[in-house]
């Protein structure tokens, strides 16, 4: 049932989304795009190395788009570009292979995000912040001459 993916914690972190708007001087910025709902989430990244100095984003998503940008927003600064890559890499075995979300730490609250598996069509919506992130770090990574 579609009220157990559309819950009050999704609600909550929908409704609350921090870090919105753009970076005035972004290291990269990155647009993800869902061409099945229309939802968009573009990020602004800075780093230092590889960990994330500063984020701000612009979210145009459904509720379950707005809750992981949420999520994201409350949690990227300070992390490293593999923990970020490994995060949407959990997010998307989560969704699409059964697989865990993250148990504790500073992104269980992925685990709210664990009913749309059922909703196959809430994925693409759902990954944006983590596929635009990725993308981010990617660009700046070959820009600095690293690879990602």
């Amino acid at each position: 049932m579609l009220n157990e993916v559309y819950n009050r914690r999704i609600l909550e972190l929908a409704g609350g989304i921090p870090r919105l708007g753009r970076l005035s001087e972004p290291d990269a910025s990155a647009t993800a795009h869902s061409k099945l709902c229309g939802s968009t989430v573009t990020v602004d990244l800075k780093m230092d190395g590889d960990t994330v100095t500063d984020f701000a984003h612009e979210v145009k998503a459904c509720a379950l788009g707005q809750a992981s940008s949420s999520i994201m927003a409350s949690h990227v600064v300070g992390s490293k570009a593999a923990e970020l890559r490994e995060l949407r890499d959990t997010v998307r075995k989560m969704l699409k292979e059964n697989g865990a979300p993250p148990k504790d730490g500073k992104w269980a609250d992925i685990a709210v995000l664990e009913p749309v598996r059922d909703y196959k069509a809430r994925h693409a919506s759902t990954l944006l912040t983590f596929d635009a992130v990725v993308d981010a770090i990617g660009q700046i990574e070959k820009r600095n001459g690293k690879a990602g």
